[in-house]
């Protein structure tokens, strides 16, 4: 990139160095390169005329140094831009830790819903066969408590004149047997390997 022309501003640089201007001062002013303004100075021979104006301001002890005051000022300048370059990065890096940390919450919700409605789900379809399974269990239960009773204890005779089955006195208080047995004689017997089956047989079923 080529460098700025600084002929331009020969007269204004002159005046600033006859003023006491510093060369960090006219570079700040001009945005240019300190180095820049050396080079030029030297070139033009401006450097005597800072001479000349440090003896005229011995002469005028009583006129504020510009020296010192541009230094201070260039100093004040630079500082400040320092800060709001500082401000302006905290304030960008608060800005990106807010949308990260927005976008984090926005993840989080969503697959909380998402786990939420999965479990729904799945709640919804364990529900029904859990449902149908109570019912199943609950049928059987109920056709146990009308057909189905403690069990009892009982002699099975082998005699000479017949064979015989005395049941404990205690089935006259079996609801089952009051029901469907009490006064009833004929049955059907059907033996098998590890139990004698008595069924009712001369009635309506």
């Amino acid at each position: 990139m080529a460098r700025r022309s600084l002929r331009p501003q020969l007269n204004q640089i002159r005046a600033w160095v006859r003023q006491g201007r510093t060369d960090a001062w006219i570079a700040h002013q001009l945005e240019v390169t300190v180095q820049e303004i050396q080079q030029f100075k030297r070139q033009n021979e401006l450097d005597g005329d800072e001479e000349t104006s440090v003896a005229a301001g011995a002469d005028f002890p009583e006129e504020i140094d510009l020296r010192a005051e541009d230094d201070a000022l260039i100093a004040a300048e630079l500082e400040a831009a320092a800060r709001e370059a500082e401000r302006e990065r905290a304030e960008a890096e608060a800005a990106q830790r807010a949308k990260e940390e927005q976008a984090e919450r926005e993840r989080a919700e969503r697959a909380e819903r998402g786990e939420a409605e999965e479990e729904a789900e799945q709640e919804g379809e364990e529900e029904t066969p859990r449902a149908r399974r109570r019912g199943r269990r609950g049928g059987r239960g109920r056709r146990s408590a009308t057909r189905a009773s403690a069990p009892l204890e009982g002699t099975f005779e082998h005699g000479e004149e017949g064979y015989g089955l005395w049941l404990d006195p205690a089935i006259q208080d079996n609801p089952v047997y009051a029901e469907h047995w009490a006064g009833h004689r004929p049955v059907e017997i059907l033996v098998e390997e590890d139990q004698i089956l008595i069924r009712r047989s001369g009635a309506e079923d």
